[in-house]
């Protein structure tokens, strides 16, 4: 019999849970830390207004098949759904409009595709795109907004670009690299083609028709419900408000210590001996666990930059209107006809979006505040910032009812920023880790912070344990 520690209790920790779980059956115990009082990371289902609604992630890409495959193997394929019909808009150039499709992340496939977004000085600068010449990438990854600004203008990456990039990364596409995060337009490059908006163009459907696979799902009564499945068919031991301060390497494995450097009178948990250890933790976590362990990935885990963010979630008496869209995006320096800055960077109107949260009863909307280097409105405290998005809300879609609820949730220093030395910072980790007997890392720091990307970070991870415990 093996013990398997695994550190940190959010999707990724807990889809290796369960993997490690089914690869290997009753040949191992599994320890789950969780170093908060409840399992979840970036995955937390709350009550709002009597609704159980996700005011962390509230969809994964159902385009990639690790999180629908996941749902269907733990038997909650009955609870998925996809999202209704209803449209997305942004906030550009001080007005709101339709989110353009014919994009990939804002990059267009042809000038008309923006051509609403965009004045006619941006949308005659796309047009020229294609006659610049092919894209030299040269070594490594590159800068993603010089790129674009330099084949585009500051146009489509200010009013476009950032507001779609800030949904995901909480940082804009000055401060990201083109291959950690729009990997298949630098393949599409590479592969041949000639320009920007061709290799767009090229990743883009050629028509949608009846029965194309949705973007977008969720699962009916919120993303906690694939966590408790998960937690509950690994079989693990959940040891939550357990933080892990210092990992060691011991003759028969690996030992695990509590708690912070306690004095006298507030003793430390007593330590932890496991056979192998997973860690899914933030990037801050793994570069103190790894300092001593694996120094050039603690060293690497180390040089991650972090964004914060929160959503503070309204539940609005039943009737109360709202825009005919599923969520609005709002640029970065976007104000309103005064020329008042907006606080937000975002709204999701659930209640369009979502068609069993339509029927729920009260009218849900989100809105998400916090962009990486701009914490605005996040230095306030949570009445100063449910008042600040309020007015947003206000001002952007009429919404003036009083609430019958509402939530903030904050995530500080929560999203990692995929800058141009991430692929091989994340090379560097993945290098070092395999180095070491007995230890695998998972988690969104390292190929993708979406939900199906932790989840094969994570199925990966738990297949290196099985291998090495039992060889």
């Amino acid at each position: 019999m093996k013990h398997v520690a695994v550190v940190g209790g959010g999707i990724s920790g807990l889809a290796a849970a369960y993997r490690v779980r089914r690869l290997l059956g009753d040949r191992v115990t599994i320890t789950v830390f969780e170093s908060t009082a409840s399992i979840g990371g970036k995955l937390r289902t709350a009550e709002v207004g009597g609704v159980s609604y996700d005011v962390g992630a509230e969809a994964f890409l159902a385009r990639r098949p690790e999180v629908v495959s996941l749902v269907e193997e733990v038997g909650l394929a009955d609870r998925l759904v996809h999202p209704t019909k209803a449209r997305a808009k942004i906030h550009a150039g001080g007005s709101v409009q339709s989110l353009p499709p014919g994009t990939v992340m804002g990059v267009p496939a042809s000038a008309d595709s923006v051509a609403g977004v965009l004045s006619e000085d941006g949308r005659s600068a796309v047009e020229k795109e294609r006659s610049l010449g092919p894209v030299d990438l040269g070594e490594g990854d590159v800068p993603l907004g010089p790129l674009l600004r330099t084949r585009f203008g500051d146009e489509l990456v200010d009013r476009l670009v950032d507001p779609l990039l800030g949904g995901v990364y909480a940082g804009g596409a000055d401060g990201l690299g083109l291959r950690a995060t729009m990997p298949g337009l630098a393949n599409a490059i590479e592969g041949g083609a000639g320009s920007l908006t061709e290799a767009a163009s090229s990743l883009l459907p050629k028509t949608q028709t009846p029965g194309t696979a949705p973007v977008f799902g969720s699962l009916t009564g919120g993303l906690r419900g694939l966590l408790d499945r998960l937690l509950e068919l690994s079989g693990a031991e959940l040891r939550t408000s357990s933080t892990v301060r210092a990992l060691t390497r011991t003759p028969s494995g690996w030992r695990l210590e509590f708690g912070a450097a306690a004095p006298a009178h507030a003793p430390a948990d007593s330590p932890v001996d496991a056979d192998a250890v997973l860690l899914a933790v933030p990037a801050p976590a793994a570069r103190k666990l790894l300092d001593g362990v694996a120094p050039a990935a603690s060293t690497a885990f180390g040089e991650v930059e972090l964004a914060s963010m929160a959503v503070v979630a309204f539940a609005f008496p039943p009737g109360t209107e709202l825009p005919d869209a599923s969520g609005i995006l709002i640029g970065a320096g976007e104000r309103d006809a005064e020329g008042v800055p907006y606080a937000a960077k975002a709204f999701t109107f659930s209640s369009n979006k979502w068609a069993h949260l339509g029927d729920a009863g009260p009218v849900l909307v989100r809105g998400s505040v916090g962009r990486f280097g701009e914490p605005g409105a996040l230095n306030g405290d949570d009445d100063s910032l449910v008042e600040a998005v309020r007015a947003d809300l206000a001002r952007l879609a009429g919404v003036t009812a009083k609430p019958i609820d509402t939530l903030v949730t904050r995530w500080g220093g929560g999203l990692p920023q995929y800058g141009t030395g991430h692929l091989e910072r994340v090379t560097r980790i993945e290098t070092a880790v395999a180095d070491v007997p007995g230890l695998a890392v998972a988690g969104a720091t390292l190929h993708g912070v979406g939900l199906p990307a932790c989840v094969a970070t994570a199925d990966a991870a738990a297949r290196r344990i099985a291998e090495q415990l039992f060889v």
